[in-house]
Parts: C-alpha cells; sequence; structure tokens
C-alpha cells in the first residue's frame, strides 16, 4: 500500500469509528436510555479525540469533508487528495452505518441527524456555529505553534463534545457531512439532509476567515 493509500484508508477507518461509535451510541440510548445527551456527547468527543491521536500522523485525521475543505482552501492541503478523502470518509461512514443497523437495529433512523420538529432554520445556523467552533479550534491545532499540536486530539474532541451538550437535541449536532450522510442512506431518511452538507461548510468556511484574520502568523 503506497503512501496516498494509506492515507486514504485512514480517513476510512477514522470516519467509520467516529459514524459507528457515535451513532451506535444514539442507538443504544434509545434502546436503553442509559446514556443520555451528556454521555452520547462524551462518545463523540472521545471517539474523534482517540482517532485523532491514532491517525492524526497519518491522514492528519480529517474525517469530515468540511474540515477537508477548510484546510485545502487555507493552503494547508493538496488539493489532488481532496476528492479521495471526501470519497473515504463517506465510504467509512456508510459502512459504519450498515454495521449499526445489522447489530444494533434502525432506531432514530440509525442515529441520522434531524432538526428537531422540522426547525430547519434554527438547525441550519446552529450547525454553522458548532461547525465554525470545531474548525476554528482544528485550524488552531493545525496552523498553530507545535505545543498546541500535542493537544489536539483532547482540545478537538472537547470542542466536538461541548457542541453536541448544547445542539444534539436540537440539530443532531452533526458539523459533518459524512456523519450524515452514512445513517440518511443507509436508512433511507434524507430529510432536511441539505442543511448537514450546506451548514458545515458554511461554518468551515466560516472559521477560515475569521481564523486568518486574527492569527498574525497565517498567510492572508
Amino acid at each position: 500500500m503506497n503512501q496516498n493509500s494509506k492515507k486514504y484508508f485512514a480517513e476510512f477507518i477514522g470516519t467509520f469509528a467516529l459514524t459507528f461509535a457515535g451513532t451506535a451510541a444514539i442507538v443504544t440510548n434509545a434502546k436503553t436510555g442509559v446514556l443520555g445527551g451528556v454521555g452520547i456527547a462524551l462518545v463523540f468527543g472521545f471517539i474523534v479525540a482517540v482517532m485523532v491521536y491514532s491517525i492524526g500522523h497519518i491522514s492528519g485525521a480529517h474525517i469530515n469533508p468540511a474540515v477537508t475543505i477548510a484546510l485545502w482552501l487555507g493552503r494547508k492541503f493538496n488539493k489532488k487528495d481532496v476528492a479521495p478523502y471526501i470519497i473515504a470518509q463517506l465510504l467509512g461512514a456508510c459502512l459504519a452505518s450498515l454495521f449499526v443497523l445489522n447489530i444494533l437495529g434502525n432506531d432514530l433512523s440509525i442515529g441520522a441527524t434531524l432538526p428537531k420538529d422540522g426547525n430547519y432554520i434554527q438547525s441550519f445556523f446552529l450547525e454553522i456555529v458548532m461547525t465554525f467552533f470545531l474548525v476554528f479550534v482544528i485550524l488552531s491545532c493545525a496552523i498553530g505553534k507545535m505545543e498546541y499540536k500535542q493537544f489536539a486530539g483532547w482540545a478537538i474532541g472537547t470542542t466536538i463534545a461541548i457542541d453536541a451538550l448544547f445542539g444534539g437535541a436540537i440539530s443532531g449536532a452533526s458539523m459533518n457531512p459524512a456523519r450524515s450522510f452514512g445513517p440518511a442512506l443507509v436508512s433511507g431518511n434524507f430529510s432536511y439532509h441539505w442543511i448537514y452538507w450546506i451548514a458545515p461548510i458554511t461554518g468551515a468556511i466560516l472559521a477560515l476567515i475569521i481564523y486568518r484574520l486574527i492569527e498574525p502568523n497565517s498567510k492572508k
């Protein structure tokens, strides 16, 4: 396996882990009630932190198309790798959802992200804000000083957990088109799915713009 293939496979594995652990937590909670919103938020945060430390040195651990796009626009990622990364992320999420479906069942559309009470406007803007926070932290770790990078996994994982704590019950706290695409495709529930592509990518681009405005060492 060449270096490019290793990077793509790492993204596949990382997104599989994120989608499987996170949506399995949602389905398990629907069946048992043992985790609650806090437990689900922690599962998402912890699995991302673990994956950053596990595959970060191989692929950068984007595991999120919005992150890949933001890093590319910020000139921290090679254009030729954008499409393969996103494809790997989507495939990883879809396989994870198939596993969840066959192991745990179809409760809550396998953890699909859906706006509460159909309030798509509320969820749309909430997803923008949450993804802004996430990508802003990622950019700080990716572009910032070396000492920041040592804590990247926990900084990113904590941000995801915080976002999920205040936004999970409203929009599903996706912040990630791949994480939303897998459950949507496998469950066949694409209701309001556009939110979970447009809003995270918009939030990621806004984070890049603001970060480059305030970071003195970034390229303008």
